[in-house]
């Protein structure tokens, strides 16, 4: 017997990030600054975006990517946002703390949202959609751009997963309002916690910037001289929020982004690995990606009947695997939207998440995948 095979396990470029966060120590300087700042341009030249702005969290990008274009164009409590119940709770979080109304669209075979059915949820008073790219997905995001164009909807990417990510070698995010990325500790670019948020517009960018920093017209990098010199004086005209990244983290950040692709080619052959080992199989049904080959791969995740019992069986293995996610209608906070979306009450629970990280081995892989087919034809 094998194990423990975990779901999902950070590998980080120790040596490169001691150095880097060491220059932060010595400078006295860890908070928002040198590294963050440097961090941001590494980050657009990396994915050519224009506009890169480090967070604590992309779970706070996710509530700045609604708050700003509420703010600036006028939206309501009326006003609503096509999501998917397909996601981590921040996603739709977000909408609840920003005074919005979430609608819950259904999602087809690849988890991500389903076109037709985001049509068919658009009203009046609809004024946005956020499309998560679940895994790394891209699959259906052109058309639902397409929708956003057609009905002037604000559209907002929850690219959580999607580090490295591209679609025809561009990186994704091109043309899109907003884009928010996780760094968060088990993502393909690891830090402890941290996310970017990147705007298409340099206006929403500037307020976004400032509402991260508590309404506050100039942050404390920017009020101190080469020189050491410092200017206290700011001013504030609205309410804003502490949700700045660190240099600490954009230092870590720093070192993982020098390995990311290759990190996310690695991913790539381990699905390759699952693929063939699975093929064929009836029932055990891989999520497949819009563009494999480009695919940042965060998630390998797949389709078997009798869900909860396969994970107890795969769990004497030592074979510890993930679901991602639960029907978020499921929750206290959603329940008013249960039944609304049957594809995924039903997908949310069939689905799996298969050991996916640097530290797997083909020996592991292969070993899952045996391992699996014993326990689903247990359960079929």
């Amino acid at each position: 017997m094998q194990g423990p095979i975990n779901v999902l396990r950070p590998i980080f470029n120790k040596d490169r990030a001691i150095e880097l966060i060491s220059e932060c120590l010595e400078s006295g300087w860890t908070g928002m600054g040198n590294k963050t700042y440097e961090f941001e341009k590494a980050w657009s030249d990396y994915t050519n975006l224009p506009h890169s702005h480090f967070l604590s969290s992309n779970t706070v990008g996710l509530h700045l990517a609604l708050e700003i274009p509420k703010r600036a164009l006028g939206w309501d409590q009326e006003s609503q946002v096509i999501t998917t119940p397909i996601t981590f709770v921040s996603t739709n979080h977000s909408i609840l703390q920003a005074g919005l109304t979430p609608v819950f669209a259904d999602v087809d075979s690849s988890l991500c949202l389903d076109p037709q059915s985001v049509r068919e949820r658009i009203t009046q008073n609809t004024r946005a959609v956020i499309y998560v790219g679940i895994g790394g997905n891209t699959q259906n995001l052109d058309e639902i751009e397409d929708i956003c164009r057609e009905n002037n909807l604000f559209l907002v990417l929850d690219a959580a997963h999607m580090a490295g990510s591209r679609i025809d070698r561009r990186h994704v995010g091109h043309g899109i309002d907003v884009t928010v990325f996780s760094f968060q500790a088990v993502k393909n670019l690891p830090t402890a916690d941290s996310g970017m948020i990147c705007f298409k517009s340099e206006e929403y960018d500037k307020y976004a910037r400032k509402l991260s920093w508590l309404g506050i017209d100039k942050d404390t990098f920017q009020r101190s001289s080469n020189k050491g010199s410092y200017k206290w004086e700011y001013d504030i005209d609205e309410l804003g929020y502490k949700y700045h990244g660190n240099s600490i983290m954009a230092a870590i950040a720093l070192a993982q982004l020098e390995a990311l692709d290759k990190d996310n080619s690695y991913r790539r052959s381990i699905y390759d690995r699952y693929h063939n080992n699975l093929s064929g199989r009836l029932n055990v049904k891989l999520i497949a990606h819009a563009n494999p080959s480009e695919s940042s791969r965060h998630l390998i995740q797949c389709v078997v009947p009798n869900r909860d019992e396969v994970l107890l069986a795969l769990h004497e293995y030592q074979i510890y695997p993930g679901v991602h996610y639960k029907d978020n209608t499921e929750f206290k906070p959603y329940k008013q939207w249960h039944g609304s979306c049957p594809n995924a009450h039903s997908l949310s629970h069939k689905i799996i998440s298969l050991p996916c990280h640097l530290g797997l081995n083909f020996n592991e892989v292969d070993f899952v995948s045996e391992s699996l087919v014993k326990t689903v034809e247990r359960w079929s």
